[in-house]
């Protein structure tokens, strides 16, 4: 495979009419190849033109190159700032390419791997901090979608994959991006462990390396509130070239009303957010900002908290299984009662590509 020129993707970069199998497990390819299926629908992040493939790079016909580290395309602009440390570290491994000497695990079954029993409270959120070192089995949260019946669904942002677990599980044929290989790697090893079909690559949200209108469902959550707004508008009008017509995203973002966040930005002087802080939301800037994709709706993820999911509740405290539980209490009761969904701390948007 690696031994030759080979198109990854098509000269014609309009949408697809047919749906693209993603189950072509990549554990049957040598080490520093890629996914036969995942390579179908890869481009170049920065002209969207077609890559071809030779051993341990990824190439597009204007000279662009990506290297690829153990079968993980590394698919980020080096020439753009990056939003979060762990781009930047990719870039240097990328810079290596099959000489980097990256640290490897070899994680048995039945065990927990070790990015996600150190990092748990980073990933998951600060009601999980007490998971880290102590955890013995991975949280997969329950995805609020329908059965994904084989549809192609990508997650912004996905780390070390549990939503794309979530989605595989329910149907799903899942790809997760992510700018930190670390959070990529372990993706991978977790999904051989569990048996999960998922492929995952390194790239950025707001250049994503896909062609034109190939995902029936995109997801993220607890991702894109980190980053500036603009960014996050960059990055919308990505989700819309890559979604099918009448495909969907749904995106976690914060309300700037929330009680929650009422307090969070209490405690930091009402000041603009830098670094990775979380940007909060008007809802009527977020339905703004997503009619760049196309119709949409706001409704309520949750409140006290921006990620913690109900179907975790065995892993938490006492103290945080009574805050859970009235999260998901009056998150239903906000369906019957709407002017509660205007102080929810974690709010879901769809939208619809027309």
């Amino acid at each position: 495979m690696l031994g030759s020129s080979r198109h990854l993707g098509t000269d014609d970069l309009e949408e697809s009419d047919h749906r693209i199998d993603m189950t072509s497990s990549a554990q049957h390819l040598s080490p520093s190849s890629l996914n036969e299926r995942l390579s179908e629908i890869l481009v170049c992040p920065r002209d969207k033109l077609p890559l071809s493939e030779r051993p341990g790079l990824l190439l597009c016909r204007n000279g662009h190159r990506y290297s690829v580290v153990e079968g993980v395309p590394i698919l980020l602009l080096a020439e753009v700032e990056q939003n979060h440390i762990e781009g930047t570290r990719s870039l240097l491994v990328a810079e290596a390419g099959e000489k980097a000497e990256l640290p490897q695990f070899n994680v048995r079954e039945g065990e927990i791997d070790p990015f996600v029993r150190n990092a748990i409270g980073a990933t998951n959120g600060s009601l999980y901090q007490h998971l880290v070192g102590n955890i013995s089995e991975y949280p997969i949260p329950s995805l609020r979608l329908p059965d994904g019946q084989g549809k192609l669904f990508l997650e912004i942002g996905c780390s070390w994959g549990r939503w794309c677990i979530a989605a595989a599980r329910k149907g799903y044929q899942p790809v997760g991006i992510d700018p930190s290989l670390k959070g990529i790697r372990a993706a991978r090893r977790i999904a051989r462990q569990l048996g999960i079909e998922a492929q995952y690559l390194v790239a950025d949200g707001r250049y994503l390396p896909f062609r034109n209108g190939v995902f029936d469902q995109v997801f993220s959550y607890s991702v894109m509130q980190h980053i500036p707004k603009g960014d996050v508008r960059t990055s919308l009008q990505e989700v819309r070239r890559v979604l099918r017509a009448g495909g969907q995203c749904q995106v976690q973002m914060p309300n700037v009303f929330g009680v929650r966040c009422l307090y969070h930005q209490l405690r930091r002087g009402f000041r603009a957010a830098k670094d990775f802080e979380v940007r909060y939301w008007r809802r009527r800037e977020l339905s703004s900002a997503f009619d760049s994709i196309g119709p949409n709706y706001i409704s309520v993820d949750g409140y006290f908290s921006l990620n913690a999911q109900v179907s975790d509740i065995r892993f938490f405290p006492r103290r945080y299984r009574v805050l859970v539980c009235a999260s998901d209490f009056v998150r239903k009761l906000s369906r019957t009662f709407p002017p509660f969904g205007w102080i929810a701390d974690s709010l879901y948007v769809t939208a619809t590509r027309e």
